[in-house]
């Protein structure tokens, strides 16, 4: 049966690894640098304007906030890393939650990391790209903001974020534009594939 995005809401904000959901829904766990415009997507694939902040200064999400689609699943956005005007204790306590959340056996059904389709992945992306392959559960790569490519750019630049993040043929990189709506159908159906939908 299909699914009904709109009927999404949110839940909590996990400060902690005490305030984990440990249920048995299936847990899809959003991950990207402050600015690449993660809440972007989400917004974009729930086909919801704001159910995920979507802030003038990048690295608004300090928690783990969890929002449960459908009562099928959780939709997991976790902080967004590499955002420099915020103190250094600040980005410390945001990747100890992540990596708390990473370590937690058994949370993570399936993650989505977001990256910048017009540039080559950071050395923060890589780390985050070795958690998920760390956390030993399958991912996939959303390259956003593919309007601001020109056609001749997209395949190198998918190649180099492939090459960079040394992605296995396993991982699929899906090209994505949060603004015009591309990739939203190929994401949702990996979405729903890892959840057994």
């Amino acid at each position: 049966m299909a699914l009904n995005l709109q009927n999404t809401q949110f839940i909590l904000s996990a400060a902690g690894p005490k305030d984990f959901i440990r249920d048995a829904l299936p847990q899809v766990a959003f991950a990207g640098r402050s600015n690449v415009g993660k809440s972007s997507v989400i917004n974009r694939l729930l086909g919801r304007r704001n159910l995920a902040r979507v802030g003038a200064a990048p690295g608004k999400t300090t928690h783990i906030n969890y929002f449960r689609v459908d009562n099928a699943f959780y939709l997991v956005d976790l902080p967004g890393y590499g955002y420099a005007k915020v103190s250094q204790a600040e980005r410390d306590r945001w990747a100890r939650l992540m990596e708390g959340y990473f370590a937690a056996p058994g949370l993570m059904t399936y993650g989505v990391m977001v990256v910048d389709a017009r540039h080559k992945p950071t050395e923060n992306d890589r780390t985050m790209a070795q958690w998920y392959r760390d956390a030993g559960c399958p991912f996939a790569v959303a390259a956003n903001k593919l309007d601001k490519l020109k056609k001749s750019e997209i395949a190198p630049n998918l190649q180099l974020i492939r090459d960079t993040l040394e992605l296995g043929e396993e991982v699929p990189v899906v090209p994505f534009s949060a603004e015009k709506g591309d990739g939203k159908q190929e994401l949702l159906q990996l979405i729903f594939s890892s959840i057994g939908r």
